[in-house]
């Protein structure tokens, strides 16, 4: 028998039915100037950073991005509770019905948008925030919104490593209580404060490629060979003419006094394909993503590896993120003490086993039709 056993039961926490809705924020004498949770819901003014989305603009760390998010927008949570079983003398693991929220948190959202955006928090700037919007009966969270977490001040603690939940919250300029917060504090430094030359790197080189790539030949040298010299404005206007002739017409014309001299660079040193590759390995580290998984030296991909590609994205990607908010839910200030909740990510992996199995009876179906096609084909021709 493994260390924990499960056992579903009927549900246990009557005092889970959510009472009327209530803002978390009423009565408190906490927010006198009322400003930043005044604004809490108000997307208009909502903004994700401008570091974030320069970060994003890079394709390998959008692609990282977007792959652990969709591990944990598509991952379910469930509640438990642990007994000590004297029998067995080990931790039994009894399965619980799920609190009012469990299933969605934001009823303004879907859990998968939710938990896809914290995730982005997390993975950018190493923390992530859920405002209360309403409380149960007993006092516990009943429903949440998430607060954008480029637009958190926190004035007890500068960054860029969190150590623990702020207690001087700000949000739009105005203080949030933080019983009124449930702070995820991501176990590694967000992107947006770590090798940010190498996202800066990436950034130009991406931009030279492009710039590169706006020629349609090889660059060359445009020299003037006889003539009266020209001045350094003559000689830019030229340039710029002949550039705009070659890329309209394949055939360039020049006089006797002009020569064109083209460098040996060809189109894949132009757009500089290994300085990108390189880079690219560099953003699957920085972004801590397999890096055959961004199309980065891929070698040798089939069909058999599939399942442990599905297996290395959870475990070197996103099970760090997934922990910290499986965790962080867990704590006493929004679970009763005694129970807490985890990511199914059994469920997670056995969809791939599923859709595998699907595929393999697909394939045997089809095997078994051409044969009985062949078997019909010789009997016609008998």
């Amino acid at each position: 028998m493994g260390i924990f056993t499960k056992r579903e039961t009927k549900a246990q926490l009557a005092a889970d039915a959510p009472a009327p809705a209530k803002a978390a924020a009423a009565g408190s004498g906490y927010y006198r100037n009322a400003q930043g949770p005044m604004m809490v819901g108000e997307y208009w003014s909502y903004y994700e950073g401008d570091a974030r989305n320069a970060a994003m603009s890079v394709p390998t760390l959008a692609r990282g991005r977007d792959l652990m998010a969709s591990v944990i927008a598509s991952t379910p949570l469930c509640m438990y509770k642990e007994m000590w079983d004297e029998q067995q003398t080990e931790m039994e693991e009894e399965k619980l019905a799920p609190r009012s929220w469990l299933r969605q948190p934001d009823p303004a959202i879907t859990y998968s948008t939710l938990m896809a955006w914290t995730l982005d928090d997390l993975f950018f700037y190493g923390r992530a925030f859920w405002f209360i919007t309403s409380r149960t009966q007993d006092g516990f969270p009943a429903s949440f919104t998430r607060l954008p977490a480029s637009m958190i001040q926190t004035l007890d603690q500068a960054g860029p490593v969190w150590f623990a939940p702020s207690n001087e919250v700000y949000f739009q300029g105005g203080m949030i209580d933080p019983k009124d917060l449930v702070q995820f504090i991501s176990p590694v430094q967000g992107i947006v404060y770590q090798s940010t030359n190498a996202v800066q790197t990436a950034l130009k080189l991406e931009a030279s490629r492009y710039r590169n790539a706006e020629s349609s030949m090889p660059s060359g040298v445009l020299k003037q060979t006889g003539g009266e010299p020209l001045s350094a404005q003559e000689l830019a206007d030229l340039s710029a003419a002949f550039n705009a002739a070659r890329r309209e017409n394949q055939t360039a014309a020049l006089n006797e006094y002009l020569e064109y001299t083209e460098t040996k660079a060809l189109p894949d040193n132009m757009l500089m394909i290994e300085s990108a590759n390189y880079q690219a390995l560099e953003m699957c580290r920085l972004g801590n993503i397999p890096p055959y998984l961004a199309g980065v030296n891929i070698g040798s991909y089939s069909y058999q590896n599939a399942r442990s590609a599905r297996e290395d994205l959870y475990i070197f990607g996103a099970r760090l993120y997934m922990e910290c908010v499986s965790q962080t839910l867990s704590m006493n200030n929004v679970l009763p003490r005694g129970t807490y909740v985890r990511f199914e990510i059994e469920k997670y992996l056995a969809g791939m086993i599923e859709d595998e199995y699907i595929q393999d009876s697909g394939t045997q179906q089809q095997q078994v039709a051409d044969q009985s096609m062949e078997e019909n084909t010789q009997e016609e021709n008998a």
